[in-house]
């Protein structure tokens, strides 16, 4: 399954945060209780998710995850290498056995910061605690969620709100969202830090009925608030030999059925291709003659910087952050005018980018590095 941003996110910490010579613990939750690794543990952790080290799980485990063997398998041998456990009502005294007074805990993805975590860091002397925040997608457009995602992401922003001490987010617009729901945050402690860009490394693309002919690409998981079905309305302008295709690079998600029923009638000239590599992904990108982004809501839309920095042209929704991110390099487009994205559409199809060498020069971005991140996040800390 190819990453989401958030995931890149984390990878791009992790990694980081190993090579860094200041002390590193990752915190686990398993099944059974919590889990505290060192950062060779982290790296451990790492390579297994890149390479699965970890093949065979114990009784203890196979019981725990009777539905889950690769969660059963991982669990067992983070418990092998792991420096201290505890179950949830022991995890304060863990944790003060092993963190160094003043220790900032860094929360990355959304999930995982529950009352117990929270309660037992805040037994830690001097320790500090700060979360990334993504997007409140889930409180801005939460018609676009299921109920269990809406009471996650609640939850989640609440714990956040009363018990952060700094909070950072990837975007002006997040910010503002962020303030605007928040009771307890004060404005000083709500900060912007852009995230980094990933190396892009292109591999060849796959093949199919696109090749050799314009074709556009969506990236980004299947779900209401990507818009694909406003994209399969536009697509019924283009049903003949000669005109564009339109290649899906996402899973299929949430509440989408009337979506999915439509894909699953083959609609001509579209295509979905769920998983692909991250490489065979950027390598059709390249190729292609536009990412189309029609979007209802993104905390950061990195698909958008990635066809940017591969000189790919844009068409995206006049999102607040696309316009804040990206300024003036993609199309911009309201997802409400299925006319105007098929001439737009027409325009960059005749192009041929790729076939005539012509390149589609775009705005250079002043997006940081990872490295330029890190910075700013620790001097903020």
């Amino acid at each position: 399954m190819r990453p989401t941003g958030i995931d890149r996110i984390e990878r791009a910490y992790i990694d980081h945060l190993i090579d860094d010579p200041a002390p590193l613990f990752g915190l686990v939750r398993t099944k059974l209780g919590f889990l505290l690794l060192d950062k060779d543990g982290c790296s451990k952790l790492l390579s297994h998710c890149d390479q699965p080290i970890w093949t065979q799980s114990d009784l203890l485990s196979r019981l725990s995850r009777t539905q889950d063997a690769a969660r059963a398998n991982t669990e067992t041998g983070l418990r092998r290498i792991a420096t201290d456990r505890a179950i949830p009502s022991r995890l304060a005294k863990m944790l003060n056995r092993n963190l160094p007074e003043g220790a900032v805990f860094l929360n990355v993805g959304q999930s995982n910061f529950n009352d117990v975590i929270v309660h037992s860091l805040r037994t830690c002397k001097g320790l500090r605690i700060a979360v990334y925040v993504h997007d409140t997608i889930p409180l801005d457009w939460p018609e676009l969620q299921t109920p269990k995602s809406r009471q996650a992401f609640r939850a989640f922003f609440d714990r956040v709100d009363r018990n952060a001490d700094f909070v950072f987010c990837n975007s002006s617009d997040t910010r503002t969202r962020v303030l605007s729901y928040a009771r307890h945050l004060t404005a000083d402690r709500v900060r912007v830090i852009l995230p980094g860009l990933p190396d892009i490394r292109v591999d060849a693309p796959p093949t199919g009925s696109w090749t050799g002919k314009p074709y556009f690409m969506a990236i980004g998981t299947i779900e209401p608030r990507k818009n694909v079905g406003f994209l399969l309305d536009v697509w019924k302008g283009f049903t003949g030999a000669t005109d564009p295709h339109l290649v899906l690079c996402g899973r299929r998600g949430w509440m989408n059925e009337d979506v999915f029923n439509r894909l699953d009638q083959s609609p001509s000239n579209v295509h979905e291709l769920p998983a692909l590599s991250d490489q065979e992904m950027w390598g059709l990108l390249e190729q292609s003659n536009g990412l189309l982004f029609p979007s209802l809501a993104e905390g950061f839309g990195y698909p958008a910087l990635e066809a940017i920095r591969l000189d790919v042209p844009l068409i995206c929704n006049p999102l607040p952050v696309f316009k804040e991110v990206l300024g003036n390099s993609p199309i911009y487009a309201d997802a409400s005018d299925c006319y105007l994205w098929q001439q737009e559409i027409k325009k960059l199809a005749h192009r041929r980018r790729v076939r005539s060498g012509e390149r589609y020069l775009v705005m250079s971005l002043e997006t940081p590095t990872w490295q330029e991140h890190f910075n700013q996040l620790f001097t903020s800390l």
